[in-house]
């Protein structure tokens, strides 16, 4: 496919290096200033047309994903349930947990410890926020996602990839009703 066959923004910013974002399944080059998008997207073509062909298809399975509704108290209770659960299980302790509306993930881990949920997770399956809980509590052991991580998530959940595929559509499909 060609450049021109895709919606696409360019942000010049002062950065040394280009860079493709797909973060809200929409391309972003984010380009030093001058830069010809152009250049970046014959470089990184193929990597382009793939994850675009996956927005796609997340995109379609999302119409059929089901929203729950669950009110802040059962929602808290269920974080706090799992997160005992999962941390006894690994052997991990957390210092605390926050709640707050998240742009961009799920949930993260702090340096301390900390894990912040993204509100939005209250619609999930709770078999998703546990994958997602777990996924953040297993960085207590291993920081990055690298072969030792992943080796990690997979002794629990075999299929990641499917859960993580399947997390993206709930993603899209939640951006979709924020609209």
């Amino acid at each position: 496919m060609e450049l021109n066959s895709y919606s696409y923004n360019v942000s010049y910013r002062d950065v040394k290096y280009p860079r493709v974002e797909l973060k809200t399944g929409k391309i972003l080059f984010v380009l030093p200033f001058g830069y010809n998008p152009d250049i970046v997207y014959d470089k990184y073509k193929n990597w382009i047309d793939k994850k675009m062909k996956f927005i796609k298809d997340c995109l379609s399975a999302a119409e059929n994903k089901r929203l729950l509704q669950r009110s802040e108290n059962e929602f808290r209770d269920l974080i706090y349930r799992i997160n005992k659960k999962l941390s006894d299980d690994l052997g991990v302790n957390i210092n605390k947990i926050y709640f707050r509306y998240m742009k961009t993930k799920w949930a993260s881990l702090s340096s301390r410890n900390n894990i912040t949920v993204n509100r939005f997770m209250k619609y999930l399956p709770e078999y998703l926020i546990e994958y997602i809980l777990f996924h953040e509590l297993v960085h207590i052991i291993e920081k990055k996602h690298n072969k030792r991580f992943w080796k990690i998530i997979s002794k629990k959940y075999g299929s990641y990839n499917k859960i993580e595929k399947e997390l993206f559509e709930y993603w899209f499909k939640l951006s979709k009703s924020k609209e």
